[in-house]
């Protein structure tokens, strides 16, 4: 393996500078590593999602999973077309949901919605359907709202990236 070596000195501002120079190895064959899966393309939608988060959030989100109700986004279009009566709630950053969201859908982004649902929506038992970009997001909010006693709440699946690839329509 190949390695670059760079030398830094007193002064040059990095923890642990003393007067014998700290040697700092970088991996060229990481860079490359690193560059090369940045830049190929996803298989899938559910490859970008598992390229873009570190493992322990990935592990996070597949913890709480078995105790998070979910639904496709087939159903959630099923749903809609139906008429049925449920919030629906974006949970993706407000720049995100201003760049288009999902028709009916309420902004509540995963750093706020623990703070505000009870104010926007004080019944705990009413239907409630969260949505991010892929669903892990989304999962780990209904996982709080849950333990925070609302008791009819589902994680979509696929989030975002599901319904704008199965074509459903969007609005901003």
């Amino acid at each position: 393996m190949r390695h670059e070596t760079r030398k830094r000195g007193i002064g040059s501002g990095w923890p642990g500078s003393s007067a014998c120079c700290e040697k700092i190895q970088v991996s060229v064959e990481w860079r490359l590593l690193r560059f090369s899966v940045l830049t190929k393309p996803p298989r899938s939608s559910v490859d970008l999602m598992a390229k873009q988060h570190a493992p322990r959030f990935l592990a996070l989100v597949e913890s709480i999973r078995s105790s998070v109700r979910e639904c496709t986004i087939d159903q959630l279009k099923r749903k809609i077309d139906a008429q049925e009566s449920f919030h629906l709630i974006d949970v993706r950053e407000e720049s995100e949901f201003a760049a288009g969201h999902i028709p009916g859908a309420v902004h509540l982004g995963k750093g706020i919605i623990e703070r505000d649902i009870e104010a926007t929506i004080p019944d705990i038992h009413a239907p409630i359907l969260l949505y991010c970009g892929g669903g892990f997001r989304s999962a780990l909010a209904a996982d709080n709202l849950a333990k925070m006693g609302y008791t009819d709440v589902t994680s979509v699946d696929g989030g975002w990236r599901g319904w704008t690839d199965a074509g459903y329509p969007t609005t901003k």
